[in-house]
């Protein structure tokens, strides 16, 4: 039933841990963001920018360094 909603709306549910979830909605408070939801589509649509780029010399280095600290901020790294 969940394949079916998911290709009807064109989102899929992704599950992570409780605490990683509130400590997500605390790094993010006041800081714009209208969701933990909004924020990890955020992290992950840069994560997978950044691995595209990754063949690039002048941005590819920056931008995964930028991953890296958004990862490990988030308790991933």
């Amino acid at each position: 039933m969940a394949d079916i909603t998911a290709k009807n709306t064109g989102k899929v549910t992704i599950k992570i841990p409780r605490p990683l979830y509130e400590k997500i909605s605390a790094v993010i408070e006041g800081a714009g963001y209208n969701s933990v939801t909004d924020f990890v589509v955020y992290v992950l649509r840069d994560l997978v920018a950044s691995h595209e780029l990754a063949g690039s010399e002048s941005a590819g280095a920056k931008e995964i360094e930028k991953v890296k600290q958004h990862l490990k901020a988030l308790g991933y790294m």
